[in-house]
């Protein structure tokens, strides 16, 4: 069985890719922190590489950011290849087939301005702002026997 999950933070922003096939992907690296601490009491945090392909890939592309929190369920995969001194080197990534987004997208200044705005807006287009004071509406629980 090869069965991996992990939730931790994403450390670069993530970039669509392409393969020979058109299909899209990204390879980037989460920070996972160990659920001990080292002798001298620092904390321990582990860095692993994560490749996500289709849909999933574009949607990280465009939602995450660097710090994002995601959970994700995969495998581990391993390859090797040869760099261009001749050396062999070997690989280990997690191939995700099931990423969660873990936090809401953080709202630029932007956005909130543009909300505030709206709100603004809102109140000044609401034809009740001057009906008289707020009423409180209670129901008769006789009514619904």
């Amino acid at each position: 069985m090869n069965t991996v999950c992990l939730v931790g933070r994403i450390t670069s922003k993530p970039e669509l890719k392409y393969n020979s096939s058109n299909i899209p992907y990204t390879r980037f690296s989460i920070a996972v922190d160990r659920a001990f601490k080292s002798a001298n009491g620092e904390k321990q945090t582990d860095f692993i590489n994560i490749v996500v392909w289709r849909k999933q890939a574009e949607n990280i592309c465009q939602y995450l950011d660097k710090g994002s929190l995601i959970g994700l369920e995969g495998r581990i995969q391993t390859g090797s290849y040869v760099d261009h001194n001749n050396n062999k080197r070997y690989t280990t990534d997690i191939i995700a087939d099931n990423v969660q987004f873990l936090e809401r997208r953080k709202e630029s200044s932007n956005i909130t301005t543009s909300k505030q705005q709206n709100e603004s807006e809102n109140e000044e287009n609401d034809v009740f702002k001057d009906f008289g004071e707020q009423v409180a509406m209670e129901m008769d629980n006789n009514y619904l026997e």
